[in-house]
């Protein structure tokens, strides 16, 4: 089975036990960054520096991608260029929901809900079928484990985790130091992802600033 990068990292992320998301801010900034570079590869918006256009409205045949488009072109208001960044931080919020939603529709992860302290209604997505994280962590292991040239798809995929600061997520267990510089490699290579890693790391960074910065002026 064939699914999305942002589907990928979403997988990634869903606790194999309760099935709720791990790092999900983090995991934010890479579904919604995983999701318009998709956009990009598949050649319906191009992102040049820090701006983002659209180039071909018509659809790619994948409801997840031809959702997010439609977003981004609504978004966009007519103007030709807006920055990679706003759409980021706009998305992200959103982006794992919907990445989840295609996932359950798939068959991939089944939605469970019950009640928190008996009045709270809480969500979970354990998965229905084990077998696409374990192929998509085979293939990542052979890539940056491994030593294997990956295709641009796993390639872009790494790129994303390590612009968001992912690495334990994707490879749990593994020596990070090593892993990072793996990554890092990887991702050096990948024109296509280069803004888009860019400013998953720029957004990253300045909401951990401001957390840093609130958590100081609250207990300070």
């Amino acid at each position: 089975m064939t699914i999305t990068l942002a589907e990928e990292i979403t997988l990634l992320s869903l606790d194999d036990e309760s099935g709720s998301v791990k790092q999900r801010q983090a995991v934010g900034w890479a579904v919604a960054g995983a999701l318009l570079l998709e956009l990009v590869l598949a050649e319906r918006v191009r992102v040049s520096g820090k701006y983002l256009e659209v180039v071909d409205k018509s659809p790619t045949g994948e409801e997840l991608l031809d959702g997010r488009a439609e977003s981004i072109r609504t978004w966009m208001r007519g103007r030709p260029q807006r920055r990679v960044s706003e759409w980021l931080m706009k998305d992200q919020a959103k982006a794992i929901g919907a990445a989840v939603e295609r996932l359950t529709a798939r068959g991939v992860v089944v939605e469970e809900q019950r009640k928190a302290l008996g009045v709270f209604p809480v969500r979970r997505y354990p998965e229905a079928d084990g077998a696409v994280e374990r192929a998509l962590r085979e293939r990542l292991a052979a890539a940056v484990q491994k030593g294997a040239e990956p295709d641009e798809r796993t390639a872009s995929l790494i790129t994303v985790i390590h612009a968001a600061d992912l690495h334990g997520l994707a490879f749990p267990g593994a020596t990070r130091k090593e892993i990072k510089a793996r990554t890092a490699e990887i991702a050096e290579g990948q024109w296509a992802a280069e803004s888009i890693r860019t400013a998953i790391r720029d957004m990253r960074l300045a909401m951990a600033a401001i957390t840093v910065a609130t958590t100081a002026t609250v207990f300070g």
